[in-house]
Protein backbone atom coordinates (compact mmCIF):
# COMPACT_ATOMS: atom_id res chain seq x y z
CA UNK A 1 0.00 0.00 0.00
CA UNK A 2 1.19 3.52 -0.68
CA UNK A 3 2.09 5.84 2.63
CA UNK A 4 -0.62 8.16 3.24
CA UNK A 5 -0.66 11.79 1.49
CA UNK A 6 1.18 14.62 3.43
CA UNK A 7 1.92 17.57 2.56
CA UNK A 8 4.88 18.26 -0.21
CA UNK A 9 8.45 19.15 1.19
CA UNK A 10 8.45 23.17 0.94
CA UNK A 11 11.12 24.58 -1.10
CA UNK A 12 14.24 26.17 -0.10
CA UNK A 13 14.75 29.73 0.10
CA UNK A 14 17.26 29.77 -2.46
CA UNK A 15 15.01 28.35 -5.20
CA UNK A 16 12.59 31.17 -6.79
CA UNK A 17 9.96 28.61 -8.68
CA UNK A 18 7.44 26.91 -6.45
CA UNK A 19 5.38 25.03 -8.55
CA UNK A 20 4.24 21.44 -6.99
CA UNK A 21 0.35 21.40 -8.05
CA UNK A 22 -0.04 19.83 -11.09
CA UNK A 23 -3.35 21.81 -11.73
CA UNK A 24 -1.14 24.96 -11.39
CA UNK A 25 1.38 23.21 -14.47
CA UNK A 26 -1.94 23.03 -16.19
CA UNK A 27 -2.83 26.09 -15.98
CA UNK A 28 0.27 28.22 -16.68
CA UNK A 29 1.24 25.88 -19.67
CA UNK A 30 -2.05 25.71 -21.47
CA UNK A 31 -5.87 26.59 -21.19
CA UNK A 32 -8.34 24.40 -19.85
CA UNK A 33 -9.70 21.35 -22.33
CA UNK A 34 -12.78 21.88 -23.92
CA UNK A 35 -15.69 19.20 -23.79
CA UNK A 36 -14.26 15.91 -25.59
CA UNK A 37 -16.56 15.36 -28.71
CA UNK A 38 -15.25 11.87 -29.91
CA UNK A 39 -13.76 8.91 -28.39
CA UNK A 40 -10.06 9.85 -29.29
CA UNK A 41 -10.55 13.52 -27.69
CA UNK A 42 -11.80 11.75 -24.53
CA UNK A 43 -9.25 9.10 -24.13
CA UNK A 44 -5.96 11.97 -24.99
CA UNK A 45 -7.62 14.15 -22.35
CA UNK A 46 -7.38 11.38 -19.61
CA UNK A 47 -4.04 10.53 -20.84
CA UNK A 48 -2.95 14.08 -19.79
CA UNK A 49 -4.51 14.41 -16.45
CA UNK A 50 -2.42 10.86 -15.37
CA UNK A 51 0.96 12.65 -16.80
CA UNK A 52 0.66 16.59 -15.86
CA UNK A 53 4.16 16.55 -15.49
CA UNK A 54 4.63 14.83 -18.90
CA UNK A 55 2.49 17.42 -20.57
CA UNK A 56 4.18 20.43 -18.90
CA UNK A 57 7.61 19.11 -19.88
CA UNK A 58 6.15 18.47 -23.41
CA UNK A 59 5.22 22.34 -23.66
CA UNK A 60 7.95 23.35 -21.78
CA UNK A 61 10.89 21.51 -21.78
CA UNK A 62 12.45 19.56 -18.72
CA UNK A 63 15.11 21.68 -18.10
CA UNK A 64 13.04 24.58 -17.63
CA UNK A 65 10.81 22.82 -14.81
CA UNK A 66 11.68 23.40 -11.25
CA UNK A 67 13.69 21.17 -9.04
CA UNK A 68 10.91 19.64 -7.82
CA UNK A 69 8.66 19.37 -11.25
CA UNK A 70 11.72 17.44 -12.27
CA UNK A 71 11.70 14.91 -9.53
CA UNK A 72 7.34 15.12 -10.12
CA UNK A 73 8.07 13.85 -13.57
CA UNK A 74 10.90 11.52 -12.61
CA UNK A 75 8.42 9.52 -9.72
CA UNK A 76 5.80 9.94 -12.81
CA UNK A 77 7.61 8.02 -15.13
CA UNK A 78 8.67 5.47 -12.55
CA UNK A 79 5.68 4.73 -11.15
CA UNK A 80 3.65 4.06 -14.80
CA UNK A 81 6.68 1.78 -15.49
CA UNK A 82 7.15 -0.43 -12.71
CA UNK A 83 2.86 -0.66 -12.36
CA UNK A 84 3.47 -2.87 -15.95
CA UNK A 85 5.67 -5.41 -13.92
CA UNK A 86 4.95 -8.45 -11.74
CA UNK A 87 5.10 -7.58 -8.06
CA UNK A 88 8.03 -9.62 -7.37
CA UNK A 89 10.12 -7.54 -10.68
CA UNK A 90 8.62 -4.25 -9.43
CA UNK A 91 10.88 -4.78 -5.83
CA UNK A 92 13.84 -5.57 -7.58
CA UNK A 93 14.08 -2.69 -9.46
CA UNK A 94 12.79 -0.29 -6.62
CA UNK A 95 14.05 -0.59 -3.08
CA UNK A 96 11.50 0.25 -0.03
CA UNK A 97 13.27 3.33 0.63
CA UNK A 98 13.21 4.44 -3.09
CA UNK A 99 9.38 3.22 -3.35
CA UNK A 100 8.61 4.96 -0.48
CA UNK A 101 10.02 8.10 -2.21
CA UNK A 102 7.94 7.69 -5.32
CA UNK A 103 4.49 7.57 -3.48
CA UNK A 104 5.86 10.28 -1.14
CA UNK A 105 6.18 12.89 -3.93
CA UNK A 106 2.97 11.50 -6.15
CA UNK A 107 1.06 11.56 -2.98
CA UNK A 108 2.01 15.29 -2.69
CA UNK A 109 1.17 15.97 -6.38
CA UNK A 110 -1.99 14.62 -5.86
CA UNK A 111 -1.59 12.87 -9.62
CA UNK A 112 -3.93 9.91 -11.09
CA UNK A 113 -2.03 6.77 -10.66
CA UNK A 114 -4.24 4.45 -12.38
CA UNK A 115 -3.77 6.13 -15.84
CA UNK A 116 -4.05 4.75 -19.59
CA UNK A 117 -0.62 3.10 -20.53
CA UNK A 118 -0.31 4.41 -24.15
CA UNK A 119 -1.12 7.65 -25.12
CA UNK A 120 -3.99 7.15 -27.97
CA UNK A 121 -3.39 7.71 -31.53
CA UNK A 122 -5.94 7.45 -34.18
CA UNK A 123 -6.20 4.27 -36.39
CA UNK A 124 -4.40 2.27 -33.54
CA UNK A 125 -5.76 2.48 -30.09
CA UNK A 126 -9.30 1.81 -31.17
CA UNK A 127 -8.51 0.30 -34.33
CA UNK A 128 -11.25 0.67 -37.45
CA UNK A 129 -14.73 -0.66 -38.80
CA UNK A 130 -15.97 -2.62 -41.24
CA UNK A 131 -15.61 0.29 -43.59
CA UNK A 132 -11.69 1.39 -42.47
CA UNK A 133 -13.05 4.54 -40.42
CA UNK A 134 -11.19 4.72 -37.41
CA UNK A 135 -13.65 4.25 -34.19
CA UNK A 136 -11.95 7.05 -32.65
CA UNK A 137 -13.17 9.42 -34.96
CA UNK A 138 -16.81 8.54 -33.47
CA UNK A 139 -18.77 10.98 -31.18
CA UNK A 140 -19.15 9.26 -27.91
CA UNK A 141 -22.92 8.65 -28.24
CA UNK A 142 -22.41 6.61 -31.19
CA UNK A 143 -19.25 4.71 -30.06
CA UNK A 144 -21.61 4.18 -26.56
CA UNK A 145 -24.40 2.10 -28.76
CA UNK A 146 -21.42 0.46 -30.74
CA UNK A 147 -20.11 -0.60 -27.50
CA UNK A 148 -23.93 -1.51 -26.39
CA UNK A 149 -23.53 -3.96 -29.67
CA UNK A 150 -21.11 -5.85 -29.08
CA UNK A 151 -22.21 -6.65 -25.59
CA UNK A 152 -25.97 -7.85 -26.84
CA UNK A 153 -23.43 -9.99 -29.56
CA UNK A 154 -21.36 -11.02 -26.90
CA UNK A 155 -24.23 -12.29 -24.49
CA UNK A 156 -25.89 -14.19 -27.78
CA UNK A 157 -22.76 -15.84 -28.29
CA UNK A 158 -22.51 -17.18 -24.95
CA UNK A 159 -25.71 -18.33 -25.04
CA UNK A 160 -25.18 -19.98 -28.83
CA UNK A 161 -22.36 -21.55 -27.12
CA UNK A 162 -24.41 -23.53 -24.19
CA UNK A 163 -26.71 -24.24 -26.82
CA UNK A 164 -23.66 -26.50 -28.80
CA UNK A 165 -22.55 -27.78 -25.27
CA UNK A 166 -26.48 -28.84 -24.77
CA UNK A 167 -25.88 -30.53 -28.13
CA UNK A 168 -22.54 -32.43 -27.40
CA UNK A 169 -23.82 -33.44 -23.98
CA UNK A 170 -27.06 -34.86 -25.91
CA UNK A 171 -25.06 -37.16 -28.26
CA UNK A 172 -23.14 -38.33 -25.25
CA UNK A 173 -26.02 -39.29 -23.41
CA UNK A 174 -25.23 -36.64 -20.49
CA UNK A 175 -27.37 -36.75 -17.30
CA UNK A 176 -28.01 -33.48 -15.66
CA UNK A 177 -26.54 -33.70 -11.68
CA UNK A 178 -29.32 -31.87 -10.09
CA UNK A 179 -32.50 -33.43 -12.62
CA UNK A 180 -30.88 -36.15 -12.50
CA UNK A 181 -32.27 -36.53 -16.51
CA UNK A 182 -30.64 -36.72 -19.92
CA UNK A 183 -29.82 -33.60 -21.63
CA UNK A 184 -32.32 -33.17 -24.51
CA UNK A 185 -31.97 -30.52 -26.91
CA UNK A 186 -36.19 -29.81 -27.45
CA UNK A 187 -37.31 -27.94 -30.96
CA UNK A 188 -37.89 -24.87 -28.93
CA UNK A 189 -34.42 -24.74 -28.12
CA UNK A 190 -33.32 -25.46 -31.97
CA UNK A 191 -35.52 -22.35 -33.16
CA UNK A 192 -34.27 -19.99 -30.34
CA UNK A 193 -30.77 -21.09 -31.45
CA UNK A 194 -31.67 -20.44 -35.20
CA UNK A 195 -33.53 -16.74 -34.43
CA UNK A 196 -30.07 -16.49 -32.21
CA UNK A 197 -27.91 -17.07 -35.05
CA UNK A 198 -29.94 -14.70 -37.08
CA UNK A 199 -29.46 -11.93 -35.03
CA UNK A 200 -25.49 -12.88 -33.97
CA UNK A 201 -24.87 -12.99 -38.12
CA UNK A 202 -26.39 -9.53 -38.50
CA UNK A 203 -24.72 -8.03 -35.41
CA UNK A 204 -21.19 -9.27 -36.85
CA UNK A 205 -21.92 -7.74 -40.46
CA UNK A 206 -22.66 -4.16 -38.63
CA UNK A 207 -20.08 -4.29 -36.54
CA UNK A 208 -16.95 -5.90 -38.38
CA UNK A 209 -18.27 -6.15 -41.74
CA UNK A 210 -18.19 -10.16 -40.96
CA UNK A 211 -20.45 -12.14 -43.38
CA UNK A 212 -21.52 -15.75 -41.95
CA UNK A 213 -22.17 -17.75 -44.48
CA UNK A 214 -25.59 -19.69 -44.74
CA UNK A 215 -23.69 -23.25 -43.51
CA UNK A 216 -21.94 -21.58 -40.72
CA UNK A 217 -25.31 -20.09 -39.39
CA UNK A 218 -26.87 -23.46 -39.44
CA UNK A 219 -27.49 -25.70 -36.60
CA UNK A 220 -27.19 -28.36 -39.01
CA UNK A 221 -23.81 -27.94 -39.33
CA UNK A 222 -22.64 -27.05 -36.04
CA UNK A 223 -20.93 -30.45 -36.10
CA UNK A 224 -18.59 -30.27 -38.78
CA UNK A 225 -15.43 -27.98 -38.98
CA UNK A 226 -14.80 -27.11 -42.25
CA UNK A 227 -11.96 -27.29 -44.66
CA UNK A 228 -11.21 -24.39 -46.50
CA UNK A 229 -9.04 -24.11 -49.81
CA UNK A 230 -5.73 -22.49 -49.82
CA UNK A 231 -3.97 -21.03 -52.49
CA UNK A 232 -0.41 -21.94 -53.19
CA UNK A 233 1.79 -19.13 -51.73
CA UNK A 234 2.45 -16.68 -54.79
CA UNK A 235 -0.09 -18.26 -56.83
CA UNK A 236 0.13 -16.13 -60.13
CA UNK A 237 -3.55 -16.02 -60.80
CA UNK A 238 -5.25 -17.08 -57.52
CA UNK A 239 -9.34 -17.63 -57.84
CA UNK A 240 -11.69 -15.26 -56.37
CA UNK A 241 -14.43 -17.42 -56.02
CA UNK A 242 -17.88 -16.43 -54.22
CA UNK A 243 -17.94 -16.13 -50.40
CA UNK A 244 -21.15 -18.47 -50.55
CA UNK A 245 -19.41 -20.50 -52.65
CA UNK A 246 -16.38 -21.39 -51.46
CA UNK A 247 -18.06 -22.04 -47.80
CA UNK A 248 -20.11 -24.59 -49.54
CA UNK A 249 -17.18 -26.52 -50.63
CA UNK A 250 -15.20 -26.22 -47.40
CA UNK A 251 -17.96 -28.15 -46.16
CA UNK A 252 -18.23 -30.86 -48.78
CA UNK A 253 -14.60 -31.26 -48.63
CA UNK A 254 -15.20 -31.71 -45.05
CA UNK A 255 -17.55 -34.38 -45.00
CA UNK A 256 -16.06 -36.11 -47.83
CA UNK A 257 -13.06 -36.16 -46.12
CA UNK A 258 -15.03 -38.55 -43.43
CA UNK A 259 -17.24 -39.96 -46.27
CA UNK A 260 -20.51 -39.05 -44.65
CA UNK A 261 -23.47 -40.18 -46.94
CA UNK A 262 -26.54 -38.23 -45.19
CA UNK A 263 -29.21 -36.46 -46.23
CA UNK A 264 -27.86 -32.72 -45.25
CA UNK A 265 -24.77 -33.90 -47.62
CA UNK A 266 -27.49 -34.61 -50.79
CA UNK A 267 -28.55 -31.15 -49.76
CA UNK A 268 -25.42 -29.70 -49.76
CA UNK A 269 -24.05 -31.08 -53.52
CA UNK A 270 -27.71 -29.72 -54.40
CA UNK A 271 -26.63 -26.14 -53.34
CA UNK A 272 -23.09 -26.40 -54.98
CA UNK A 273 -24.73 -27.66 -58.35
CA UNK A 274 -27.22 -24.64 -58.16
CA UNK A 275 -23.87 -22.28 -58.25
CA UNK A 276 -21.68 -24.58 -60.33
CA UNK A 277 -23.14 -27.82 -62.13
CA UNK A 278 -20.11 -28.22 -64.16
CA UNK A 279 -18.51 -29.50 -60.75
CA UNK A 280 -17.43 -32.93 -61.78
CA UNK A 281 -16.40 -34.32 -58.09
CA UNK A 282 -20.06 -33.04 -56.57
CA UNK A 283 -21.99 -34.88 -59.24
CA UNK A 284 -20.19 -38.33 -58.63
CA UNK A 285 -20.83 -37.41 -54.28
CA UNK A 286 -24.00 -36.96 -55.27
CA UNK A 287 -24.34 -40.13 -57.15
CA UNK A 288 -22.33 -41.51 -53.79
CA UNK A 289 -24.75 -40.58 -51.35
CA UNK A 290 -28.30 -41.60 -53.62
CA UNK A 291 -26.74 -45.34 -53.36
CA UNK A 292 -25.15 -45.27 -50.05
CA UNK A 293 -28.81 -43.93 -48.69
CA UNK A 294 -31.15 -46.27 -51.49
CA UNK A 295 -33.09 -43.29 -52.64
CA UNK A 296 -35.42 -43.86 -55.30
CA UNK A 297 -33.43 -43.55 -58.47
CA UNK A 298 -36.73 -42.16 -60.14
CA UNK A 299 -36.99 -39.10 -58.22
CA UNK A 300 -33.60 -38.31 -58.95
CA UNK A 301 -34.00 -38.31 -62.44
CA UNK A 302 -36.78 -36.34 -62.36
CA UNK A 303 -35.35 -33.68 -60.38
CA UNK A 304 -32.58 -34.02 -62.91
CA UNK A 305 -34.66 -33.29 -65.53
CA UNK A 306 -35.01 -29.86 -64.42
CA UNK A 307 -31.34 -29.26 -63.80
CA UNK A 308 -30.56 -30.76 -67.13
CA UNK A 309 -33.10 -28.08 -68.92
CA UNK A 310 -31.65 -24.93 -67.16
CA UNK A 311 -27.93 -26.34 -68.18
CA UNK A 312 -28.49 -27.58 -71.97
CA UNK A 313 -24.63 -27.93 -72.22
CA UNK A 314 -23.34 -29.51 -69.12
CA UNK A 315 -21.68 -32.92 -69.50
CA UNK A 316 -21.73 -33.54 -65.68
CA UNK A 317 -25.63 -33.98 -65.77
CA UNK A 318 -25.37 -36.41 -68.35
CA UNK A 319 -22.78 -38.73 -66.97
CA UNK A 320 -24.91 -38.21 -63.80
CA UNK A 321 -27.68 -39.62 -65.73
CA UNK A 322 -25.62 -42.51 -66.85
CA UNK A 323 -24.61 -43.69 -63.50
CA UNK A 324 -28.30 -43.71 -62.16
CA UNK A 325 -29.83 -45.60 -65.42
CA UNK A 326 -26.69 -48.43 -64.64
CA UNK A 327 -27.94 -48.68 -61.12
CA UNK A 328 -31.41 -48.97 -61.77
CA UNK A 329 -31.27 -51.14 -64.41
CA UNK A 330 -31.21 -54.22 -63.02
CA UNK A 331 -33.85 -53.91 -60.68
CA UNK A 332 -36.12 -53.80 -63.84
CA UNK A 333 -34.25 -55.92 -66.42
CA UNK A 334 -36.58 -58.78 -65.61
CA UNK A 335 -39.49 -56.66 -66.14
CA UNK A 336 -40.56 -55.92 -69.71
CA UNK A 337 -43.37 -53.88 -68.79
CA UNK A 338 -41.33 -51.69 -66.62
CA UNK A 339 -38.45 -51.68 -68.81
CA UNK A 340 -41.01 -50.48 -71.75
CA UNK A 341 -42.19 -47.88 -68.81
CA UNK A 342 -39.14 -46.56 -67.96
CA UNK A 343 -38.19 -46.43 -71.69
CA UNK A 344 -40.96 -44.36 -73.02
CA UNK A 345 -40.00 -41.75 -69.96
CA UNK A 346 -36.36 -41.02 -71.25
CA UNK A 347 -37.37 -40.95 -75.04
CA UNK A 348 -40.13 -38.18 -73.86
CA UNK A 349 -37.45 -36.34 -71.80
CA UNK A 350 -34.64 -36.50 -74.42
CA UNK A 351 -37.50 -35.44 -77.07
CA UNK A 352 -38.32 -32.73 -74.97
CA UNK A 353 -34.55 -31.76 -74.14
CA UNK A 354 -33.66 -31.97 -78.21
CA UNK A 355 -36.37 -30.13 -78.98
CA UNK A 356 -34.50 -26.97 -76.60
CA UNK A 357 -31.23 -27.76 -78.71
CA UNK A 358 -32.02 -30.10 -81.67
CA UNK A 359 -27.83 -31.15 -82.16
CA UNK A 360 -26.88 -31.27 -78.27
CA UNK A 361 -23.94 -33.47 -78.62
CA UNK A 362 -24.19 -34.89 -75.05
CA UNK A 363 -27.97 -35.94 -75.64
CA UNK A 364 -27.43 -37.69 -78.79
CA UNK A 365 -24.44 -39.38 -77.17
CA UNK A 366 -26.12 -40.60 -74.24
CA UNK A 367 -29.32 -41.47 -76.58
CA UNK A 368 -27.11 -43.98 -78.16
CA UNK A 369 -26.01 -45.59 -75.21
CA UNK A 370 -29.88 -45.43 -73.78
CA UNK A 371 -30.92 -47.70 -77.15
CA UNK A 372 -28.10 -49.99 -76.71
CA UNK A 373 -28.67 -50.36 -72.62
CA UNK A 374 -32.52 -50.99 -72.70
CA UNK A 375 -32.78 -53.00 -76.11
CA UNK A 376 -34.28 -50.44 -77.65
CA UNK A 377 -33.38 -51.65 -80.94
CA UNK A 378 -36.92 -52.70 -82.06
CA UNK A 379 -38.65 -50.20 -80.60
CA UNK A 380 -41.03 -48.33 -83.37
CA UNK A 381 -41.62 -45.28 -81.24
CA UNK A 382 -37.67 -44.69 -81.31
CA UNK A 383 -37.36 -44.49 -84.85
CA UNK A 384 -40.39 -42.63 -85.53
CA UNK A 385 -39.14 -40.22 -83.18
CA UNK A 386 -36.10 -39.73 -85.55
CA UNK A 387 -38.06 -39.94 -88.37
CA UNK A 388 -40.00 -36.81 -86.79
CA UNK A 389 -36.68 -34.79 -86.12
CA UNK A 390 -35.73 -34.96 -89.52
CA UNK A 391 -39.18 -34.22 -91.08
CA UNK A 392 -38.83 -31.08 -88.86
CA UNK A 393 -34.78 -30.46 -90.24
CA UNK A 394 -33.90 -32.56 -93.10
CA UNK A 395 -30.40 -31.36 -92.44
CA UNK A 396 -30.33 -32.22 -89.10
CA UNK A 397 -26.98 -34.61 -88.84
CA UNK A 398 -27.35 -35.59 -85.34
CA UNK A 399 -31.17 -37.49 -86.01
CA UNK A 400 -29.59 -39.27 -89.35
CA UNK A 401 -26.38 -40.75 -87.17
CA UNK A 402 -28.83 -41.48 -84.64
CA UNK A 403 -31.58 -43.81 -87.26
CA UNK A 404 -27.85 -45.03 -88.86
CA UNK A 405 -27.01 -46.47 -85.52
CA UNK A 406 -30.01 -47.86 -84.55
CA UNK A 407 -30.77 -49.58 -88.12
CA UNK A 408 -27.44 -51.37 -88.69
CA UNK A 409 -26.24 -51.32 -85.05
CA UNK A 410 -29.11 -54.04 -84.22
CA UNK A 411 -27.64 -57.21 -83.00
CA UNK A 412 -30.30 -59.23 -84.35
CA UNK A 413 -28.54 -58.98 -87.87
CA UNK A 414 -25.07 -57.04 -87.27
CA UNK A 415 -22.11 -58.81 -87.27
CA UNK A 416 -19.79 -58.33 -83.95
CA UNK A 417 -17.17 -55.86 -84.15
CA UNK A 418 -18.04 -54.32 -87.80
CA UNK A 419 -17.64 -50.48 -88.33
CA UNK A 420 -20.16 -48.12 -89.02
CA UNK A 421 -18.63 -48.05 -92.46
CA UNK A 422 -17.54 -52.03 -92.94
CA UNK A 423 -19.33 -54.28 -95.31
CA UNK A 424 -21.69 -56.79 -93.45
CA UNK A 425 -22.97 -59.83 -95.10
CA UNK A 426 -25.75 -59.81 -92.15
CA UNK A 427 -27.71 -56.90 -93.26
CA UNK A 428 -30.97 -58.06 -95.30
CA UNK A 429 -31.38 -56.86 -98.40
CA UNK A 430 -35.14 -55.72 -98.02
CA UNK A 431 -33.53 -53.40 -95.28
CA UNK A 432 -30.81 -51.84 -97.50
CA UNK A 433 -33.49 -51.40 -100.23
CA UNK A 434 -35.66 -49.76 -97.81
CA UNK A 435 -33.15 -47.47 -96.24
CA UNK A 436 -31.93 -46.14 -99.36
CA UNK A 437 -35.55 -45.25 -100.65
CA UNK A 438 -35.85 -43.59 -97.57
CA UNK A 439 -32.80 -41.37 -97.87
CA UNK A 440 -33.80 -40.50 -102.03
CA UNK A 441 -37.58 -39.38 -100.84
CA UNK A 442 -35.46 -36.64 -98.61
CA UNK A 443 -33.15 -35.60 -101.10
CA UNK A 444 -35.81 -34.78 -103.63
CA UNK A 445 -37.10 -32.02 -100.08
CA UNK A 446 -33.20 -30.79 -100.51
CA UNK A 447 -30.92 -31.84 -103.23
CA UNK A 448 -28.06 -29.51 -101.54
CA UNK A 449 -28.64 -31.20 -98.02
CA UNK A 450 -25.20 -33.32 -98.19
CA UNK A 451 -26.92 -35.91 -94.67
CA UNK A 452 -29.44 -37.51 -97.03
CA UNK A 453 -26.36 -37.79 -99.89
CA UNK A 454 -24.06 -39.42 -96.87
CA UNK A 455 -26.50 -41.70 -95.57
CA UNK A 456 -27.36 -43.59 -99.06
CA UNK A 457 -23.53 -43.84 -99.47
CA UNK A 458 -23.58 -45.50 -96.10
CA UNK A 459 -25.75 -47.80 -96.02
CA UNK A 460 -25.19 -49.12 -99.83
CA UNK A 461 -21.21 -49.58 -98.70
CA UNK A 462 -23.43 -51.32 -95.32
CA UNK A 463 -25.37 -53.19 -97.72
CA UNK A 464 -22.77 -54.75 -100.13
CA UNK A 465 -24.07 -52.65 -103.13
CA UNK A 466 -22.26 -51.41 -105.89
CA UNK A 467 -22.78 -46.96 -105.99
CA UNK A 468 -23.79 -47.71 -109.51
CA UNK A 469 -27.12 -49.51 -108.30
CA UNK A 470 -28.38 -45.63 -107.72
CA UNK A 471 -26.68 -44.01 -110.72
CA UNK A 472 -30.20 -43.55 -112.43
CA UNK A 473 -31.54 -41.84 -109.57
CA UNK A 474 -28.35 -39.59 -108.91
CA UNK A 475 -28.77 -38.42 -112.82
CA UNK A 476 -31.70 -37.28 -112.12
CA UNK A 477 -29.57 -34.08 -110.31
CA UNK A 478 -26.91 -34.04 -113.37
CA UNK A 479 -28.10 -32.55 -116.27
CA UNK A 480 -26.35 -32.69 -119.48
CA UNK A 481 -22.68 -32.72 -118.49
CA UNK A 482 -19.95 -30.96 -120.16
CA UNK A 483 -22.12 -29.82 -122.75
CA UNK A 484 -22.54 -26.07 -122.80
CA UNK A 485 -22.50 -23.75 -120.08
CA UNK A 486 -26.02 -22.69 -121.04
CA UNK A 487 -27.15 -26.47 -121.20
CA UNK A 488 -25.34 -27.63 -118.39
CA UNK A 489 -27.73 -27.94 -114.94
CA UNK A 490 -26.45 -29.44 -112.32
CA UNK A 491 -29.29 -29.48 -109.21
CA UNK A 492 -26.73 -30.93 -106.62
CA UNK A 493 -23.35 -30.62 -106.13
CA UNK A 494 -23.27 -33.60 -104.01
CA UNK A 495 -24.77 -35.52 -106.47
CA UNK A 496 -21.79 -34.80 -109.17
CA UNK A 497 -19.83 -35.91 -106.29
CA UNK A 498 -21.36 -39.32 -105.88
CA UNK A 499 -21.72 -39.79 -109.80
CA UNK A 500 -17.65 -39.62 -110.22
CA UNK A 501 -17.21 -42.06 -107.44
CA UNK A 502 -19.94 -44.15 -109.80
CA UNK A 503 -17.91 -43.42 -112.49
CA UNK A 504 -14.59 -44.10 -111.14
CA UNK A 505 -15.96 -47.60 -109.74
CA UNK A 506 -17.15 -48.55 -113.01
CA UNK A 507 -13.41 -47.81 -114.43
CA UNK A 508 -14.62 -44.82 -116.83
CA UNK A 509 -11.94 -42.06 -115.91
CA UNK A 510 -12.53 -39.61 -118.13
CA UNK A 511 -16.62 -39.24 -117.06
CA UNK A 512 -15.13 -39.27 -113.90
CA UNK A 513 -12.72 -36.54 -114.27
CA UNK A 514 -15.57 -34.31 -116.17
CA UNK A 515 -17.36 -34.25 -113.02
CA UNK A 516 -14.85 -33.40 -110.85
CA UNK A 517 -13.31 -31.06 -112.75
CA UNK A 518 -16.58 -29.15 -113.49
CA UNK A 519 -17.01 -29.14 -109.61
CA UNK A 520 -13.71 -27.08 -109.42
CA UNK A 521 -14.71 -25.10 -112.38
CA UNK A 522 -18.04 -23.87 -111.58
CA UNK A 523 -20.23 -25.65 -109.52
CA UNK A 524 -18.08 -25.77 -106.10
CA UNK A 525 -15.35 -23.16 -106.72
CA UNK A 526 -14.70 -22.93 -103.45
CA UNK A 527 -13.50 -25.81 -102.85
CA UNK A 528 -11.45 -26.60 -106.40
CA UNK A 529 -8.61 -27.45 -104.24
CA UNK A 530 -10.09 -30.60 -103.26
CA UNK A 531 -11.38 -31.67 -106.32
CA UNK A 532 -8.09 -30.94 -108.25
CA UNK A 533 -6.43 -32.88 -105.81
CA UNK A 534 -9.45 -35.72 -106.41
CA UNK A 535 -8.92 -35.87 -110.41
CA UNK A 536 -4.66 -36.21 -109.80
CA UNK A 537 -6.21 -39.11 -107.21
CA UNK A 538 -7.95 -40.83 -110.11
CA UNK A 539 -5.17 -40.52 -112.53
CA UNK A 540 -2.88 -42.71 -110.46
CA UNK A 541 -5.79 -44.98 -109.80
CA UNK A 542 -5.81 -44.67 -113.55
CA UNK A 543 -2.42 -45.72 -114.07
CA UNK A 544 -2.26 -48.33 -111.26
CA UNK A 545 -5.41 -49.91 -113.36
CA UNK A 546 -3.12 -49.92 -116.44
CA UNK A 547 -0.05 -51.65 -114.35
CA UNK A 548 -2.59 -54.09 -112.85
CA UNK A 549 -4.18 -55.05 -116.99
CA UNK A 550 -0.65 -55.42 -118.35
CA UNK A 551 0.38 -57.71 -115.68
CA UNK A 552 -2.60 -59.92 -116.38
CA UNK A 553 -2.35 -59.70 -120.29
CA UNK A 554 1.57 -60.80 -119.51
CA UNK A 555 0.43 -63.66 -117.36
CA UNK A 556 -2.24 -64.64 -119.99
CA UNK A 557 0.07 -65.11 -122.56
CA UNK A 558 2.85 -67.15 -120.47
CA UNK A 559 -0.16 -69.09 -119.78
CA UNK A 560 -0.95 -69.49 -123.23
CA UNK A 561 2.45 -70.27 -124.01
CA UNK A 562 3.06 -72.63 -121.93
Amino acid sequence: MPPKSKAATKPKATETTTTTNPTTITSQTASQPSEPTTVLERSQQRYEKTRPFEAARRQQGLSKLSKEDQKGWICDQLLHLTNRLPAASRSRLLGPKASKEIWWTINGTNSIVRGLKHKPEPHITWGTDRNGHDVGSYTIERFDERFRKRIALTALQVSSRVFRENVEREKRGFVDARSGREIIVTEREIDEEKVRRSKMAALKKELYGEITGKLAGSVEWEDVVPIPHEEPEGALAAIAYPAEYAEAMSYLRAVMTTKEYSPRCLRLTEHIISMNPAHYTVWLYRAANIFALGLSIPDEIEWLNEVALANLKNYQIWHHRHLLVEHYYPTISSDPDALAQFAKQERDFLIAILSEDTKNYHVWSYRSWLVGKLGMWEDEEELKSIEQLIDEDVRNNSAWSHRFFIVFSNPKYATPGKGATEKDERVPQELVDREVKYAQNKVYLAPQNQSPWNYMRGVLVKGRQHLASVQGFVEEFVVKLGEGEEEEDVKSTHALDLLAEIYAEKWDSDKADLCLRRLAEKWDRIRGGYWEWRRKCLTQTEKEKAVAVGEAEKGGEEVAAA
